[in-house]
């Protein structure tokens, strides 16, 4: 810890003392980049590096092998990686969006106008409605979510994706 604060002060000599230091991030452990200039810097030296430079520059910021891609490829990855760092990744709806896309999930966990989700529990058949306006109507009567309706029919907590074949349930 004591090489990270020796770091710290030593890159954030003449910088004023109220500067905050948010650019650096978690998310990346082996990120070298701590400010927004150099972020813009990094992304267009990339236009100029060989496939060799481009293969150790993706080391140093990312904890996964190199990928076995073209070099436009791995340059536009590593373009992401690097404002990924700095600005934040995808966030979980479009991960899980994409995931399905490409034949990950075996079903979209986003309800859609007109969806129509039946569920068999303890010899009762229950049929939700997903109407135009995306709203979730079980027995008559509106809910703010599937789990609350899965809540409603087995009497303990339930996730509403898992309970109506959405998304798989996580074993306990």
């Amino acid at each position: 810890m004591a090489n990270n604060n020796s770091k710290r002060a030593h890159s954030d000599a003449g910088a004023p003392a109220s500067e905050p230091d948010n650019y650096q991030s978690n998310s990346h452990p082996g990120s070298q980049i701590t400010k927004l200039t150099d972020l813009d810097a990094d992304l267009t030296a990339l236009a100029d590096m060989t496939l060799a430079q481009l293969r150790s520059r993706w080391l140093e910021v990312c904890d996964q092998p190199v990928p076995r891609v073209r070099q436009t490829l791995l340059r536009l990855a590593l373009a992401y990686e690097l404002q990924a760092a700095l600005h934040g990744g995808l966030s979980r709806r479009t991960e899980q969006r994409l995931a399905y896309l490409a034949g990950k999930n075996s079903a979209p966990d986003t309800l859609r106008p007109g969806m129509r989700l039946v569920r068999e529990w303890n010899g009762t058949l229950h049929t939700v409605h997903i109407d135009e306006d995306g709203l979730i109507h079980w027995q008559e009567k509106t809910w703010r979510s599937l789990s609350e309706v899965a809540r409603a029919i087995t009497g303990t907590r339930w996730s509403g994706p898992a309970f109506f074949g959405l998304r798989q349930r996580k074993a306990t």
